[in-house]
């Protein structure tokens, strides 16, 4: 009767510790299931952030694909809208001498005597800074854009501008351009002073978008870029044609890394912009 009255409790108790060793067991499956699941989302996490982080960008570029898209279409509409004709030029004895479109020499009377451009001579090895350049080193120069000169509000930029006489002009730019504008007039008082003494501008800084553009920020935002004229004469835009002076002019801009809007498909001679390869030195020389 005692044996009796002791194998229940004796069943109870080999119940309860079994019941913990199979609860221990289960709990110790479930934490290890849980520290892997664990992993696991936070591995996915990490991956579904890496993908997100690549979908921004690719929208990024696509933004600005879709930018640069927008900007040559509106180029082709205005150079749709250009005339293409040139008065011809009268050549006279004693004249001085160019060169024409095919490398041969061609004569002209003055200085603002309108050439035929061979295109092929210059900006060789020098790039036209595009807005994502320009954004990439200098930033926006302010929040909003039209096509009137406003003033720049970026604090950074605005460090970096200055106002100077350099020879015969006087405009703000940024002061490595300024600095390489001085060495470019110097070079043309020893070499054609005749050029140099009738050496006007017709703008250097000038926040704006480019004329019959919505969305492209002008090289002039930067004080990067300058408009020249000779004896108060502008060049003709898109005409086809280039004063004779210009092209002397831009043979040193070419040397000092500057961008000759000559050459663009819309030609706009008297626009000289500093190119990509002189801007990235700058900044790698810590001068931006």
């Amino acid at each position: 009767m005692r044996q009796g009255t002791l194998i229940g409790p004796i069943i109870i108790a080999i119940g309860l510790v079994a019941a913990a060793i199979a609860f221990a067991v289960v709990g110790a499956v479930l934490q290890t299931a849980d520290g892997t699941t664990e992993m696991r989302l936070n591995g996915t996490d990490r991956e579904i952030a890496d993908l997100r982080g690549d979908i921004a960008r690719i929208r990024e570029n696509q933004r600005e694909l879709e930018a640069e898209i927008k900007r040559l279409t509106e180029d082709m509409s205005l150079m749709a809208g250009l005339a293409a004709e040139r008065p011809p030029v009268q050549i006279e004895a004693g004249q001085l001498t160019g060169l024409d479109e095919t490398g041969d020499h061609q004569e002209t009377e003055e200085m603002t005597e309108e050439m035929i451009l061979a295109k092929s001579r210059f900006n060789t090895g020098i790039t036209q800074p595009r807005n994502r350049v320009m954004l990439e080193i200098l930033g926006h120069p302010r929040d909003s854009y039209s096509t009137e000169c406003q003033p720049v509000t970026n604090s950074r930029l605005g460090s970096l501008l200055e106002t100077r006489q350099i020879g015969p002009i006087r405009v703000t730019m940024i002061r490595p351009a300024l600095e390489s504008l001085e060495r470019i007039m110097v070079r043309l008082k020893q070499s054609e002073p005749d050029i140099h003494a009738a050496m006007g501008t017709a703008g250097a800084l000038c926040a704006r978008l480019i004329r019959g553009s919505a969305s492209s920020v002008s090289n002039h935002s930067w004080g990067t870029a300058i408009d020249l004229k000779l004896e108060g004469r502008l060049d003709g835009f898109g005409d086809g044609g280039t004063q004779f002076g210009l092209l002397l002019l831009a043979e040193l801009f070419n040397e000092e890394g500057w961008f000759w809007g000559a050459t663009w498909n819309r030609e706009d001679s008297m626009h000289f912009e500093v190119g990509e390869e002189t801007l990235r030195k700058w900044q790698t020389e810590g001068k931006l």
